[in-house]
């Protein structure tokens, strides 16, 4: 079976999301930055614990198309925070996916704690996020969370 093509430029899911930012007039960054502003930055994990938990509720509930439109919501809400602080998530999750891939033990067999987490073998290498966004990453001021 041929391997499957490689994408190129941002994913469906940038681009999707990335064109409901612009319909909406919602704030889109082209080089990241923590300077989003604390309405921004509140509003955006507001946004996620929302989510997470309709996840958490279609869980305790065994509904499973709820857990699907909560997972889908994640990854939306995610990818528009993204925008929001300019950062090309489809470039972290490679760089995660590539560092989870250097998790396996020893024995190059997976290490898992009693629950099923995978954990960190002796040859982990932990993720270079700050290669990824690159010499336009910006700090911004902090924000106070509750």
């Amino acid at each position: 079976m041929p391997a499957a093509p490689v994408e190129s430029g941002p994913s469906r899911a940038h681009r999707q999301v990335g064109d409901f930012h612009r319909a909406y007039g919602l704030p889109m960054r082209d080089e990241p930055t923590a300077g989003v502003g604390s309405d921004q930055a509140l509003l955006r994990q507001a946004l996620i614990e929302e989510e997470v938990g309709e996840l958490a509720d279609a869980v305790r509930a065994g509904d499973v198309v709820g857990v699907a439109d909560a997972l889908a919501d994640i990854v939306y809400v995610a990818y528009g925070t993204a925008h929001v602080y300019g950062i090309d998530l489809d470039a972290v999750l490679d760089e995660v996916h590539a560092s989870n891939m250097t998790k396996l033990g020893a024995d190059g067999r997976p290490v898992r704690r009693a629950d099923g987490k995978v954990l960190k073998g002796p040859h982990y290498r932990p993720p270079d996020i700050a290669a990824v966004l690159g010499q336009g990453a910006r700090a911004g001021g902090g924000v106070t969370l509750d």
